[in-house]
């Protein structure tokens, strides 16, 4: 309901804020002016937006302006786009779209090589042009310069651009794509390379282990490295674990679909050795519901696993041990299905899928536990 009239508005002299509806404020200076002032929510964080004077903006006015920027914020995009005529900026654009997808992002990652890519090698050239008028030319302006210098850069570059402008025909403020088939038509043709994760050889993954125990890195790094090594589980799915997720009395960690890779929930058969070494995260806890968590508290960096096997001399990446495991399964005659399910790969087509919903979990304990006695 309205809080203010028009004969307050006219003759309220004391200073302060007088709030009315949609998030209308009415703010009365010491010098007894008086301006109004639209505070609202975009995508998650407090705007304050000046409305303008009064008397030049009266409150029925005024109250219809705020009336607008309330229902604009509600859906997602930034009030201040009604200054320009409705049509934002491309860096509006970008932040408006990088709001609606980070709520399906599994991790922080995604959403900082987009502000990281952009913010190097598309804002400053286009990021003040409003998103009408940004051109074909433009979108190879920044594409050119790394086009075949950073050739995997600028596909995800191009990418993005073309998602935002999808968005901006989707709102109405353009027909076409500039980030479309001409761009892709006018530059030179790209041939992508599949980058493979260099494996330790199955036999020495033992050896790879036991200097990552003799290393200098913390006690939870380490164990983490090793229970990645031992579950065969990606590096992500390590480092958000928590406590909850695992089940001592049936020696099985439970990973939410949310964080798998394929949006399924993946059960992994915990060996006694992996068992012990959640044992020993368990010591080293401070109460965090994370079982690897950072020094100073939350989810401990990619990096820091990453890049600690060429800090220690190891030949090879801690996600290519995951390669190492089933080179080492198909050299002793594991079943394909068996050794698949244990990186929570998909085996078949999708009839096949739909016919084999079994996960094989007391087979891969099995295999598992004969793992984790071969890299002692």
């Amino acid at each position: 309901m309205p809080r203010l009239t028009a004969a307050f508005v006219r003759g309220v002299s004391k200073p302060g804020k007088y709030g009315d509806q949609h998030g209308l404020i009415l703010r009365v200076q010491p010098s007894g002016s008086k301006q109004w002032i639209w505070r609202g929510t975009v995508n998650g964080k407090r705007r304050d937006l000046g409305l303008g004077g009064y008397p030049y903006v009266s409150l029925a006015e005024a109250r219809a302006q705020a009336f607008d920027y309330r229902r604009t914020a509600r859906q997602g995009v930034d009030p201040v786009t009604l200054r320009s005529g409705g049509v934002p900026s491309f860096t509006r654009a970008a932040e408006t779209v990088i709001a609606m997808h980070a709520a399906k992002w599994k991790t922080r990652v995604t959403e900082d090589a987009w502000r990281s890519t952009l913010g190097a090698y598309v804002l400053p050239v286009i990021g003040s042009k409003q998103v009408d008028a940004v051109t074909t030319a433009d979108v190879m302006a920044c594409l050119v310069p790394i086009w075949n210098s950073k050739e995997e850069t600028a596909r995800k570059i191009r990418q993005r651009i073309a998602t935002i402008m999808r968005w901006a025909i989707a709102q109405g403020y353009r027909q076409d794509n500039p980030a479309g088939d001409a761009v892709l038509a006018a530059l030179p043709k790209q041939t992508p390379r599949k980058k493979h994760f260099r494996a330790v050889p199955h036999r020495d993954v033992s050896d790879a282990v036991a200097t990552v125990r003799a290393s200098k890195a913390g006690p939870l790094v380490r164990l983490a490295f090793e229970f990645v090594v031992l579950t065969a589980a990606r590096s992500g799915e390590v480092r958000g674990a928590r406590w909850s997720e695992i089940d001592f009395d049936s020696a099985t960690w439970v990973i939410p679909a949310e964080r798998m890779k394929g949006d399924r929930e993946h059960r992994v058969p915990l060996s006694g050795r992996a068992l012990e070494v959640l044992a020993e995260a368990r010591r080293q806890s401070d109460g965090s519901p994370l079982v690897f968590p950072r020094k100073t508290g939350g989810e401990m960096p990619r990096w820091v696993l990453s890049k600690l096997p060429g800090r220690v001399g190891i030949d090879g990446t801690l996600h290519g041990m995951r390669s190492s495991f089933r080179d080492w399964c198909g050299e002793t005659g594991v079943a394909r299905e068996v050794a698949e399910a244990c990186l929570s790969h998909r085996v078949g087509n999708a009839a096949e899928q739909a016919y084999a919903r079994s996960d094989l979990l007391e087979r891969r304990r099995e295999l598992m536990e004969a793992w984790a006695e071969y890299i002692g």
